[in-house]
């Protein structure tokens, strides 16, 4: 799969909306019990409850590479990282983007289970992004 800055079927055609860091839960911790790979779909939670208590779908990462580079398809990703995240609509830009900003946390899931957590670092092309 291409990157999702690439406009495909997969692709937005776009930058990416903001940076995170990111921690994956081992499976002692309740995390996945097989590894994940580049362009994984999890689902995106907010930490604080008064952002929100819902599940976000259309809220997905692209790995980085400690070059900064995307992480190659088809390979295991790193347990900590950077990864960039994209927000595939512009409803969901338009409700994200007052919360989005350095420092704001949350969880990755799969259904209910949490498999990892994540930190805003930078905002980059979310608000360029709202009308895309």
């Amino acid at each position: 799969m291409p990157s999702y800055r690439e406009a495909t079927d997969s692709g937005l055609g776009q930058q990416p909306d903001f940076r995170v860091s990111y921690r994956l839960f081992t499976q002692e911790e309740g995390g996945r019990w097989a590894p994940p790979y580049q362009h994984i779909r999890w689902d995106f939670r907010y930490d604080d409850k008064s952002i929100s208590t819902s599940t976000f779908m259309m809220v997905y990462p692209e790995i980085l590479t400690s070059g900064g580079d995307y992480f190659p398809e088809g390979q295991p990703i790193p347990m900590v990282g950077l990864a960039d995240m994209f927000i595939f609509t512009a409803k969901a830009r338009a409700f994200h983007a007052p919360h989005i900003r350095p420092g704001t946390r949350g969880y990755f899931a799969e259904g209910s289970q949490r498999v990892g957590v994540w930190e805003v670092l930078e905002v980059t092309g979310l608000r360029d992004n709202l009308q895309a």
